[in-house]
């Protein structure tokens, strides 16, 4: 049976295709249109994970949408009536788009679905918002049987959602309803550091560890009243999203000390301290919420799922003292991963179709579940461009790259199937020497064009995890934060400015340390991806370690790069030194001036 799963209209749409239960494509639109977080109907995604199938839109056996879109609506409708006449404006701008596309989607499915050849009605279907999120978090998980936690902004109307799985069946047990969440209060202290909201949360994580919880106490006291079993009711004198369009208004100027924070202007003392006070508001409401979930189920294992569920300092946390043994997080926790869970819920509800799960490999395919480029492919791409590479297979292939990173190099990794979520995993990644001191600023402000407070991640072997980091287990999808050794870190001047404290150095492997000494850290093994543990491997033969630099391939504002062409045009914008497409590598000091009469840099909105 052949299910086409489907995220769209608010963030990072995504098509997910699963066959007879197995996950095998999945892609977010924003790779193809090159449009960060791209919220239009997945047509392009759609395609690709057909064309993966060698399907077309006939093939098909149903269709599952992520959530029901007039439950959806009712809600914005209920919302708007209860705060009336205030919200007019915002009521006027989102009516239209309602009306004209999204109460029309099983139109917008069937004309996508007619692009790739069907031409007779294939069964829709439209499980729940946080239901697809809970599918997405268990299904794939390795667990015969666990708890489940979805956190979010909201779907219909539920915010968090307690659920159970056993073999093939997922339950939900309790959810909070809107609006009353924590991925919106975590949105609304984003907006008012001056971070997208949707985008930049990450980026109010990263800023924590650089501040004190000097306003905690004041969250505590006037913004959530929060229960021991994590649920909690939000003062919603201070927050605006329920009437206007912006997260925070006066009420929340008054509590914290004046206005937002205008957009890259500079980072104030404040902001460091409001991001370290939601961290850890936000940290001990899932704590509660765990134990609770741990209480109603009894089950020794954890599966999340949700935006709220990317926070990987929470989750590292959730770890060491939660009560659960072992966790696992959906990769693609947000909503591009709603695609994947609302197909696998329509495939085990529609034939109660048995599950396995034998406890330590999950179903997810290490998430590289996006487009693969051969080398036949990429070489007509670069004889067409004039482009001069150097072909080299094997272990040569793994050696040269280590070669470059241990001299200093800056390399872009475009090979393999592309990653399937927020995080790239070695085929769409940009590396360097994670032992260089140096090596974050200069890929922060030469390679990303991004805010130089902001970490890098490692990648290391899985077997050596625990000589970097106090940390025991596999952490495939960079979802978990750990803290670097102790043995390994080195003491720095507490008392600098934030940007001399940016620069210190704080342990040996210091590009990937963070300034709370933490790090979010993906463990690479040989079954996953081969050719990524090859370099590694390569690397510590080379140099004795086993671990990297690992960051997105993309710049800041533009969605991880897909194709070759794609990878070559964002080498050449920035100062990497070599790019490796499939078994070719490129050297920039070969390749021909890169001419572009227009700023590239405003084709991207700023993250």
């Amino acid at each position: 049976m052949k299910i086409l799963g489907i995220s769209a209209f608010y963030h990072d749409s995504a098509a997910a295709l699963v066959i007879d239960g197995e996950i095998v494509a999945a892609a977010q639109e924003e790779r193809f249109t090159r449009i960060k977080h791209d919220a239009a109907f997945p047509s392009q995604a759609v395609r690709y994970v057909l064309a993966e199938a060698g399907l077309s839109g006939n093939d098909l056996d149903a269709v599952a949408f992520y959530e029901k879109p007039l439950t959806k609506f009712h809600r914005i409708l209920q919302t708007h009536f209860s705060v009336a006449p205030r919200g007019w404006r915002s009521f006027v701008m989102a009516m239209p788009l309602w009306l004209k596309q999204k109460l029309w989607i099983p139109m917008e499915i069937e004309a996508a679905l007619e692009s790739c050849g069907a031409t007779r009605e294939i069964p829709l279907y439209f499980p729940e918002h946080h239901e697809s999120h809970a599918a997405s978090a268990f299904y794939p998980s390795p667990f015969e049987r666990a708890a489940i936690l979805t956190l979010d902004g909201v779907g219909e109307w539920a915010t968090t959602t307690i659920g159970h799985g056993q073999g093939n069946d997922v339950k939900i047990l309790e959810e909070m309803r809107f609006p009353h969440s924590l991925g919106l209060l975590y949105s609304a202290f984003t907006y008012f550091c001056g971070f997208k909201v949707n985008s930049g949360e990450y980026k109010l994580m990263g800023l924590a560890p650089y501040g004190e919880p000097r306003y905690t106490e004041t969250i505590y006291e006037h913004l959530i009243d929060l229960k021991s079993d994590g649920s909690f009711v939000l003062n919603m004198e201070y927050f605006e999203y329920l009437s206007e369009l912006t997260m925070t208004g006066a009420g929340f100027e008054r509590l914290f000390g004046g206005p937002a924070r205008t957009a890259e202007s500079e980072l104030t003392q404040r902001e460091m301290d409001l991001a370290r006070s939601i961290q850890e508001v936000t940290e001990e409401v899932v704590l509660r919420m765990a134990r609770h979930a741990h209480q109603r189920t009894g089950e020794s294992a954890l599966c999340l799922a949700g935006g709220v569920a990317l926070n990987c300092v929470s989750n590292g946390r959730l770890l060491r003292e939660g009560p659960f043994d072992t966790l696992w997080i959906q990769p693609a926790a947000g909503d591009a991963g709603g695609a994947v869970g609302a197909a696998l819920c329509m495939w085990h509800t529609l034939n109660d179709a048995p599950r396995s799960a034998d406890g330590i490999h999950d179903s997810m395919s290490g998430a590289y579940l996006g487009p693969e480029f051969s080398d036949s492919d990429i070489e007509q791409f670069l004889q067409a461009k004039g482009y001069p590479a150097t072909q080299m297979t094997g272990a040569e292939w793994a050696d040269e790259i280590a070669r470059r990173v241990d001299e200093q190099q800056v390399v872009g990794l475009c090979h393999g199937r592309m990653e399937f979520g927020p995080r790239a995993l070695g085929n769409r990644s940009i590396i360097g020497d994670a032992r260089s001191p140096q090596m974050q600023s200069v890929m922060n402000l030469k390679i990303k064009y991004r805010e130089s407070f902001r970490p890098f991640a490692p990648s290391c072997l899985v077997e050596r995890v625990s000589d970097y980091f106090e940390l025991d287990e596999p952490s495939p999808y960079m979802l978990l934060v750990a803290q670097v050794r102790p043995d390994r870190c080195v003491a720095p001047d507490e008392s600098a400015s934030l940007r001399d404290r940016i620069h210190q150095v704080r342990s040996d492997v210091p590009a990937i340390t963070h300034v709370d000494y933490s790090a979010r850290i993906q463990t690479v093994d040989r079954t996953t991806n081969p050719a990524y543990y090859e370099i590694l491997k390569a690397l510590e033969k080379r140099t004795g370690e086993g671990i990297l630099i690992n960051t997105s391939f993309n710049v800041r504002g533009e969605p991880i790069v897909c194709t070759p062409e794609d990878a070559y045009r964002c080498f050449m914008r920035t100062e990497m030194d070599a790019l490796v497409l499939g078994s070719f590598i490129l050297d920039k000091s070969q390749q021909p001036e890169w001419d572009e009469k227009d700023d590239w840099r405003n084709d991207f909105q700023l993250d």
